[in-house]
């Protein structure tokens, strides 16, 4: 059944050469995603360049329209099959990609990683792939393009195969599927090809359809307190559901004390006679008995938070200014703001290359992507950012300006 309301947003990845482009455009025009208009556009260019339909101008175009300024979903293209809506989540880099994605502006729940199948891995192919290890994405779907030039060999798919997983594991991924596909030709992306009898897996668009999304407003609540106000005589704690649900009468508990509590009454201006608020709701609520609260405590529905005073992440340092170990920052998480400094920067990355540039530092410059250990004066309480995004961010201030922005890996992977 066709879910009109939600998109799953994706990201795809792979070497320049390998079929991006080319599996975007496919991907739009075998799910009816293309515009007549364009597509008699890149039929008329493809012409012109005596070339058959050339799907990569997809792309071009679309690039064409935003360096005009015309708005085009903000760098977000839609696709859609019969279960759902899938947006295409693009940046024009590594650097920029990554600050998306722990800044908030992008969160991509599944990715497609596309190798040549002829070339097999390139250095940009690791990069690529590091970048979905550095996010912590478990859905993850290897397409191995231009089955075509390996005459379809099942031989020499299955060699190329070995090597992506021999790779991956190395990266602490584990991908969903390993799929034989031409992007340029359409086999096995939107249906399966006739030429690769030997394989019996699934196209590009049922293993897409096979992922889960993230589905927030499932998860155990989680409700960050903004503030505390009297109202009344009654005690009003505000602040939005980042997760979950919450109902009247219930029982919940206060981290990170990890004390149990019920909640008396759910607030709303203008509204009476609230039962339950939603995912996304801004509301305040009043708790049964008197309790001590405060700006930046947690409301959630269990208690399988990370609740500690040391926690190990991958930041992006986007301030010009390097950081030295030791200086002071403040850790800010939904309402919650700490005292902190970092403790230990395991390695640092080039964000353009991903090349590994010092093991072990004692500072991080301005663009740098670290893996590091933050130390906190008090326990904050977070989750990982592939369950609860909003949980799972962070930003770290200097002297009242952001200067990093960090992301809580559910393994606490090294990379």
């Amino acid at each position: 059944m066709f879910d009109e309301e939600y998109a799953l947003p994706i990201i795809i990845v792979g070497h320049v050469d390998h079929g991006k482009s080319t599996l975007i455009g496919r991907l739009l025009y075998d799910t009816d995603s293309l515009p007549p208009e364009r597509y008699a556009e890149i039929q008329k260019t493809s012409e012109m360049l005596d070339k058959r339909v050339e799907f990569a101008f997809v792309m071009d175009c679309l690039e064409e329209e935003r360096s005009k300024g015309i708005t085009i979903d903000t760098t977000q293209t839609f696709f859609k099959t019969e279960k759902r809506r899938y947006v295409i989540i693009d940046a024009p880099g590594h650097k920029e990609f990554l600050k998306n994605m722990i800044t908030g502006s992008s969160q991509a729940e599944a990715a497609l990683l596309i190798i040549d199948a002829y070339e097999g891995i390139r250095d940009q192919t690791k990069r690529h792939a590091y970048i979905l290890g550095m996010l912590g994405l478990k859905q993850v779907c290897v397409l191995l393009n231009k089955i075509d030039l390996i005459q379809y060999s099942e031989e020499k798919f299955n060699e190329v195969k070995e090597e992506v997983v021999k790779f991956m594991k190395t990266i602490h991924i584990d991908p969903t599927f390993i799929l034989p596909i031409s992007a340029i030709n359409g086999e096995n992306v939107a249906v399966p090809s006739e030429r690769i009898p030997w394989f019996h897996g699934l196209t590009v668009l049922e293993a897409l359809d096979t992922f889960e999304p993230l589905k927030v407003e499932k998860k155990p609540l989680r409700f960050p307190f903004q503030d505390v106000y009297r109202v009344d005589g009654k005690k009003i704690i505000v602040g939005r559901v980042e997760a979950g649900h919450l109902d009247k009468e219930e029982s919940f508990f206060l981290l990170p004390e990890k004390k149990e509590v019920s909640v008396k009454s759910i607030e709303k201006l203008l509204t009476s006679g609230l039962t339950t608020a939603e995912h996304g709701d801004s509301i305040g609520i009043c708790l049964k008995g008197n309790h001590r609260v405060t700006r930046g405590q947690i409301l959630a529905g269990d208690l399988s938070s990370l609740i500690s005073d040391r926690i190990r992440s991958n930041i992006i340092w986007m301030d010009p200014v390097p950081y030295q170990m030791g200086t002071p920052l403040l850790f800010r998480c939904v309402t919650q703001e700490v005292p902190c400094q970092i403790e230990k920067i395991y390695r640092k990355f080039d964000p353009a290359s991903l090349e590994i540039i010092e093991e072990e530092p004692s500072s991080i410059m301005g663009a740098q992507v670290a893996n590091v250990l933050i130390h906190l004066e008090r326990k904050a309480v977070v989750d990982s950012f592939n369950d609860i995004p909003e949980m799972g961010r962070f930003v770290l201030e200097r002297d009242g300006r952001p200067v990093a922005g960090g992301i809580i890996l559910e393994d606490h992977v090294e990379l």
